[in-house]
């Protein structure tokens, strides 16, 4: 069924207030919920951090008063929507837990992203980086089993497979080989711009939230570790918003963030199997049409153009969370020896990428390899879920 948000009418924006009692969310059940239900709350957390942050920016170059105390009422709407969302995550999951749920959210909506992506070029952007957090998460989940001595088939409920991806030290690559070619905002498709403000937003949290949680571990493994791909993450945000055309204007970039928000919230309320948890994406879908109706208003009065030219005239189908275990498989085994050239991709390793590597690693090996070092140690051996048969790369195989 085909569904128009630019003819929906939602709820007025005086009635979107929520008092505590509305606020006070009661969260999933870390043992009983699908794991899917976690990665939709931590991507919707994720495009919810982005519509703030973003609305807070355009305030700050704005001169206009009232179109100020317009994006000031709409944020914080989308800042009660963040808590209400993020608020459903288990308090009882541990920081670790609760990333091997973030590297999921990293690799299967990555994955389904580049499955769906029309665009070649970015298509390429969205393959190359989820086999980097496809490693991320077998990395963590080392790290999970050597402190908390839990296995990560317990959270990916083994719908994720857990396996080495391209190697983690081998992420470190120069900045200015972080920066890819944008779309052309007249040309994309507008299925393009949605895929591309997604990725970006979710990994922008996952930036974030490692940067935040990363020192409060005791333990110098676990510091490490978040150090280190935290670092990497923030490489992965410079890749994704690279893809977005900077020619768009504020108000473009504005029905954007909102009519992504309606796109996913209708897609996360088609597919979840949470009663209690879907009433909460149906209703800030209502929400999100109302937002995205003051925003196109805002755009037709201070832009000069309908929103229509720039929207995709109905939602395209909707984005789902689903194991990609061959999908991933082949990547592996075709694009794992892939680094970045400038805009572009290459199999061999160049000046600016060896001279980082002897920047970062040069005096010891970096904190992804001593996990599995130590893990080894402990264990005799490395952790993995191989669902579906052994590693695809000979030389990664056990």
């Amino acid at each position: 069924m085909t569904f128009d948000p630019l003819e929906q009418r939602g709820i007025p924006l005086d009635r979107q207030v929520r008092n505590w009692r509305e606020l006070a969310v009661e969260p999933v059940d870390p043992d009983r919920s699908d794991p899917y239900t976690r990665c939709r709350i931590i991507t919707m957390n994720g495009i919810e951090v982005e519509a703030i942050l973003f609305s807070h920016q355009f305030a700050r170059h704005c001169p206009d008063l009232e179109v100020k105390r317009q994006l000031a009422e709409v944020r914080y709407i989308e800042a009660q929507q963040q808590k209400a969302v993020n608020w459903l995550l288990p308090g009882v999951s541990s920081v670790l837990e609760t990333t091997i749920s973030y590297e999921q959210v990293a690799v299967d909506l990555t994955a389904w992203v580049a499955r769906a992506e029309p665009d070649p070029y970015l298509k390429q952007a969205y393959q190359f980086g989820v086999l980097e957090d496809f490693d991320h998460l077998y990395r963590y989940a080392n790290l999970y089993e050597m402190i908390e001595h839990r296995k990560a088939e317990e959270i990916v409920d083994q719908l994720t497979e857990v396996m080495p991806g391209r190697p983690t030290p081998m992420h470190h690559r120069h900045p200015v080989d972080n920066v890819r070619e944008p779309y052309d905002r007249q040309r994309a498709d507008p299925l393009s711009k949605l895929h591309a403000l997604t990725v970006m937003s979710a990994e922008q949290q996952t930036m974030n939230f490692y940067m935040n949680v990363g020192p409060t571990y005791m333990e110098p493994i676990a510091r490490k570790l978040y150090q280190e791909i935290g670092l990497i993450e923030e490489e992965h945000v410079t890749h994704y918003e690279s893809l977005v055309d900077p020619g768009e204007t504020w108000w473009e970039q504005l029905v954007h963030h909102e009519y992504n928000e309606c796109y996913l919230y209708h897609s996360f309320m088609e597919q979840e199997s949470d009663r209690r948890v879907k009433a909460i994406w149906e209703l800030h879908l209502n929400m999100e049409l109302e937002h995205l109706r003051i925003a196109c208003d805002l755009m037709r009065r201070h832009d000069g153009r309908d929103p229509a030219e720039v929207l995709a005239p109905q939602l395209p189908n909707v984005l789902t969370f689903e194991p990609n275990k061959q999908y991933l498989r082949e990547l592996i085994a075709d694009q794992l020896d892939l680094t970045t050239l400038g805009t572009g991709y290459v199999r061999d390793a160049h000046e600016r990428f060896e001279r980082m590597q002897q920047q970062l690693n040069g005096d010891g090996p970096a904190p992804s390899d001593e996990v599995l070092s130590r893990h080894r140690e402990m264990f005799g051996g490395d952790y993995r879920v191989e669902t579906e048969g052994e590693h695809p790369v000979a030389s990664h195989r056990r």
